[in-house]
């Protein structure tokens, strides 16, 4: 990242398990599969249930990349030094990534304000941004010396966002892909279908590793141990260039969550 520090490029996400039980047997599978990293959010309502798997397993918690997100309810200067604390309540020292979730308007800038100043404090040690449009991004860079570390936001092949993608290489800043699954809607698409079949591999695989050869770092969610692991085997095969074109053309505009691109 631009700040000198170091993320998994495979993460897993936790948005949609339910909090208690689910999410922390979810995170503790992960953790035996090989993940460390780990993506929760305030609005998720699980992040104690995140650290309750990471106390309870095997993995040093500084061997985990732990990631949480300022609500949009949180937001400004007072209220997100606030609602930090109150995640680090639920099990943490620290965070190795603090997010703004949503470009709220009128509150984005004090709230990144809040978050520099929570990661000169230590408690957390990078900070960035999610759903940040390029529009959100150049108003965040004009007006802070502190560029953000990383900007999270919904991609697939199916809403590969390309020029979002290239802004931010150009200003350093890493790019996640939050539903590169699409939420399981187009596992059963012809064209993923096929290249699995060519690549030797399952459809879930085949977009994560799109994603992979993108320079994104991916983030699945699963709550079955099998696909927990199968998600996890991405880094033993390469797409080829053909496949690549093909995947690269399949731009529907597809949202499955959160659309920024209207936000003043």
């Amino acid at each position: 990242m631009n700040d000198g520090r170091s993320i998994p490029q495979l993460g897993f996400g936790v948005y949609q398990l339910a909090p208690g039980e689910e999410t922390a047997n979810a995170v503790s599978e992960a953790l035996k599969a090989g993940y460390r990293h780990i993506d929760t959010a305030q609005f998720y309502r699980n992040e104690a249930d995140v650290a309750q798997a990471i106390r309870s397993g095997e993995v040093r918690r500084d061997e985990i990349f732990v990631t949480t997100k300022l609500s949009n309810p949180n937001q400004g200067y007072e209220s997100a030094k606030r609602s930090l604390a109150r995640s680090l309540a639920a099990g943490f020292a620290y965070f190795d990534l603090f997010l703004i979730h949503f470009p709220v308007t009128a509150k984005r800038a004090d709230s990144w304000r809040a978050l520099l100043e929570l990661k000169e404090q230590g408690l957390c040690k990078s900070v960035g941004v999610s759903n940040y449009t390029i529009r959100h991004l150049q108003e965040l860079l004009d007006s802070s010396p502190v560029k953000p570390a990383v900007n999270q936001v919904e991609i697939s092949p199916f809403l590969p966002q390309k020029e979002l993608r290239e802004f931010c290489a150009k200003h350093e800043i890493v790019v996640e892909a939050y539903s590169p699954l699409t939420q399981g809607k187009k596992l059963g698409h012809p064209a993923i279908v096929a290249a699995a079949q060519k690549a030797g591999k399952t459809p879930a695989q085949v977009m994560l590793r799109w994603c992979v050869q993108h320079d994104l770092v991916v983030l699945p969610k699963s709550a079955t141990p099998e696909r927990i692991i199968e998600n996890a085997a991405i880094f033993d095969f390469e797409l080829d260039a053909d496949t690549m074109s093909v995947l690269d053309g399949l731009d529907e505009n597809l949202r499955n969550s959160w659309d920024p691109t209207d936000v003043p």
